[in-house]
């Protein structure tokens, strides 16, 4: 049984923002259960924290129902939740988009969500209360090519509010984050060379977002130093949203000094 009362579980914890989350939230002194559909990168990330992997398919409600009762049953209740889970996309024209892949992201990111804020979230209710951070994404926000996953993250961002309003005065906190361009594997792969520069000029901040970096922002909500915040969504996005409509007066001021490193203190090995 765990007896820490930061005790959290990491749903898409195997790779990428899920990963990182992990690793801060061990660094800031929270036992994690590590979940993901691929039960191998959630034992390596689980072995790197001192925590303990299970998989799990976010988008199965009765797999969340039996593995949410068996962590209680082996390790208590969990006080704190991150859903990083998705599935993602290519660009697609609407009609050239293969409705099987369409499918298939709105179950994993809108009913997988939905089932892993239902079930956890009613535990901590009946239990006295916890947090939960939901990732949605900057293109819940704005026009984009994603027309399957664009839809869902703004589904997550609208289930936050509500799932917040639900069980506030049952002491759950629940949250999300919107993150931009994040230098996981998957976005670097997307883009190389002149692309990435393009992208890095369409942020007020001139780059792209490191992983630790949203982490953070996750673990700071999830935190007790967020005792006031719910049914807030946090963009983490370098300064994308502000910046867009500088682009039709030539684009955002350059920097007055040299170098625009992300800030001293982030770790790159939580990367």
């Amino acid at each position: 049984m765990n007896t820490n009362s930061r005790w959290g579980v990491v749903i898409g914890g195997g790779n990428g923002i899920g990963a990182a989350c992990c690793k801060v939230m061990a660094q800031r002194g929270w036992q994690v259960a590590v979940i993901d559909l691929d039960l191998k990168a959630a034992e390596a990330v689980a072995k790197e924290v001192g925590g303990v992997a299970y998989s799990l398919d976010i988008s199965d409600l009765e797999a969340v129902e039996q593995l949410a009762e068996k962590i209680e049953r082996e390790h208590g209740r969990p006080t704190g939740m991150v859903v990083a889970a998705a599935a993602f996309q290519d660009k697609y024209a609407p009609d050239e988009f293969p409705m099987d892949l369409w499918r298939r992201i709105i179950k994993v990111n809108i009913e997988g969500s939905f089932n892993a804020n239902r079930v956890f979230a009613s535990r901590m209710a009946r239990s006295g209360g916890g947090s939960i951070v939901n990732v949605a994404s900057i293109v819940a926000h704005a026009a984009s090519p994603q027309h399957a996953y664009g839809p869902t993250k703004a589904a997550v961002a609208n289930m936050t509010r509500n799932f917040a309003a639900q069980y506030g005065k049952s002491g759950v906190r629940v949250n999300s984050v919107s993150p931009g361009a994040v230098l996981v594997d998957r976005v670097k792969a997307r883009a190389p060379g002149r692309y990435a520069t393009d992208i890095d000029a369409q942020m007020a901040l001139g780059r792209r977002i490191q992983p630790v970096e949203i982490a953070e922002g996750i673990e700071f909500l999830l935190s007790d130093r967020a005792s006031a915040i719910t049914g807030v969504d946090l963009m983490i996005d370098a300064g994308w949203a502000v910046a867009n409509s500088w682009h039709i007066y030539g684009g955002v001021p350059g920097p007055m000094a040299e170098g625009n490193a992300p800030p001293q203190g982030v770790d790159p090995s939580l990367e």
